[in-house]
């Protein structure tokens, strides 16, 4: 089968927040890019991930032209809550930070809105491409060719993105022998369970001796909440009512009796991973978001580190494109990667202080203790907890 030749600027591999994100960016600085996505939008879309936004993704969004609707509906947070030895610890983020905040917009919005900025720019998707394989990625001219609707394509390009996560093509495009890669897996995983019931005021983080729990929300009326379980629990074994009371159990009274229970409208088991893989480019294909980098979601950074790795990648692209220099693309990797260590160090950090562990004796629990002690009796302590949070500097 003859394929259909059709050639752009940038090939963006991958449809999710981070490839929308950065294809809109590109689109109006007039450089041409095409977005593969092996999924249909329909599914994209029905993916349910976080929403705690960092300044940083905000300001790509407004950059982006995506921010009316996050700036009218999302939820401005000032603080954020720890709670353990029955007592809810607030941390004033807002203070500590000299005036920073975060947002609390879901991710599924997020992408709403991209995609919907997307189809009114005329940028071109290619949804439920099938087949992506990259070519040609030690030289000057690279290749992409997918399968669409029956129809074999070849797409030319100067540089390719890879926006397609963790298991996506473009990481295992790149040969072994130029890769580095880092993990860990945790020994548990999330429960969450998603309910139209009104949220908490701002996200409370729980330490109990019965495990990890976290209330978090997507609106007003929207909350997300968790609790830690085995990685292989069977989700069968939970019914509401079992998950509202290990939830109740697990969070300070004060905090128990603000939550409103009712029925789950989506319930899932989610892995805890960290994982980094280096250099970010190999030539002309780059590594973006969840493609390069997962975090354990104790930090809130999985999206915001996208957001940072498309803010690095597009400033280097309008370098090259409207300056003719290099220069910003010869630097991407490093400028992302100590960010995301950075980002890593803290997830780690966050996830250590407040879930149990398989393998924690009475000595290792009594400084956990001392450390959550030690964090609120600590302004210096929350303040770099809280400059974490809202975000390092770019």
């Amino acid at each position: 089968m003859t394929p259909i030749k059709s050639r752009t600027q940038v090939a963006i591999i991958g449809g999710g927040p981070s490839g929308l994100l950065l294809g809109q960016l590109l689109q109006r600085q007039g450089i041409d890019n095409v977005i593969l996505e092996a999924r249909s939008g329909d599914y994209v879309l029905g993916r349910i991930r976080a929403g705690v936004l960092e300044e940083i993704t905000v300001r790509k969004l407004r950059e982006a032209g995506c921010a009316a609707r996050l700036e009218a509906e999302g939820l401005v947070h000032h603080g954020t809550g720890i709670s353990f030895g029955g007592t809810l610890h607030r941390i004033d983020i807002h203070a500590l930070t000299a005036g920073k905040v975060v947002t609390v917009y879901g991710q599924t919005e997020v992408t709403r809105d991209l995609m919907y900025a997307r189809a009114q720019s005329g940028g071109i998707t290619a949804y439920e491409a099938s087949d992506v394989a990259l070519h040609d990625l030690q030289g000057s001219a690279p290749r992409v060719t997918y399968q669409q609707g029956g129809q074999r394509h070849e797409l030319a390009c100067d540089f390719i993105a890879g926006c397609d996560g963790y298991h996506g093509v473009s990481r295992r495009s790149i040969p072994a022998q130029s890769l580095r890669t880092y993990e860990r897996v945790y020994p548990f995983g999330w429960l969450g369970v998603l309910a139209d019931v009104p949220a908490l005021p701002e996200l409370v983080y729980a330490n109990h001796e019965r495990g990890f729990a976290l209330c978090s929300m997507r609106s007003p009326t929207r909350s997300r909440y968790y609790v830690q379980c085995p990685v292989d629990e069977d989700l069968s074994a939970w019914p509401d009512s079992r998950f509202w009371d290990e939830l109740l159990q697990r969070v300070d009274p004060l905090t128990a009796s603000r939550i409103v229970t009712g029925p789950s409208i989506e319930k899932s088991i989610a892995p805890l991973r960290s994982f980094v893989a280096e250099p970010l480019r190999y030539n002309r294909l780059f590594l973006v978001g969840d493609a390069a980098h997962i975090v354990p979601p104790t930090g809130a950074k999985g999206l915001n580190l996208a957001a940072s790795d498309v803010h690095y990648l597009s400033e280097a692209l309008f370098e090259q494109y409207l300056e003719r220099s290099m220069a910003g693309i010869e630097d991407y990797s490093r400028k992302a990667l100590s960010r995301i260590w950075k980002a890593e160090r803290f997830s780690w950090w966050m996830t250590s202080l407040l879930h149990r562990f398989p393998e924690q004796d009475s000595f290792s629990l009594a400084l956990q203790r001392a450390e959550l002690d030690y964090l609120m009796s600590s302004e210096t302590a929350q303040r770099l907890l809280a400059e974490n949070y809202v975000g390092l500097p770019v």
